[in-house]
């Protein structure tokens, strides 16, 4: 929060490979976050299983929820063809966080 009590705008920058091994990481750097509104960095994203969706979807709650934003930005193709195969609409997977 800046001193005003607005949040702060921050960016995290997704890893590589978003699989069952960076979930709890992925978690932890979301949660250092919470109240601030965030922007998803999905530049470098090769890989996304299920796990990290879930924490992902977990956190686009929580950020609703608070009413913060939370948004994607930069997806690689393959993001956005591992989020269709999980039956995701890449574009408006953070809004409401459910399926479409």
């Amino acid at each position: 929060m800046t001193p005003g009590g607005k949040p702060t705008h921050r960016v995290l920058e997704l890893a590589n490979s978003l699989d069952l091994n960076a979930a709890g990481p992925l978690a932890e750097a979301l949660n250092r976050r919470l109240g601030d509104d965030l922007t998803l960095d999905g530049a470098h994203v090769q890989r996304l299983g299920a796990s990290c969706l879930q924490v992902l979807l977990a956190a686009a709650r929580t950020w609703s929820a608070d009413g913060d934003a939370l948004t994607l930005e930069n997806p690689t193709e393959r993001m956005i063809e591992d989020l269709r195969l999980m039956g995701m609409n890449p574009m408006t997977f953070l809004d409401g966080a459910t399926p479409q």
